[in-house]
């Protein structure tokens, strides 16, 4: 299972439907669902980890992107953003 499968399940409306619902703004809505952000700083740093791994056995940017169900360009991203932290 990925990485982004095993994350918590993210949620299926939107902070302008939720707002909506609740008769409230759509800033108070994206409070409410929003992740804490020590959750997403881990779930970004074993992401970041997965995909320097991965380039690091060889894999392309397709075959990274692929396994890890996300773009290309965010495999990109991510080795760019590796690269300035080490560096």
């Amino acid at each position: 299972m990925s990485g982004s499968a095993q994350a918590q399940q993210r949620r299926s409306i939107t902070a302008k439907e939720l707002a909506r619902r609740l008769g409230s703004s759509e800033r108070t809505a994206r409070r409410l669902i929003a992740e804490p952000r020590g959750q997403f700083l881990e779930r970004a740093e074993r992401r970041r980890k997965q995909v320097v791994e991965l380039r690091q056995q060889g894999m392309k940017y397709r075959e990274i992107a692929e396994k890890l169900e996300m773009s290309t360009g965010a495999v990109g991203r991510i080795l760019h953003d590796a690269r300035k932290l080490e560096g």
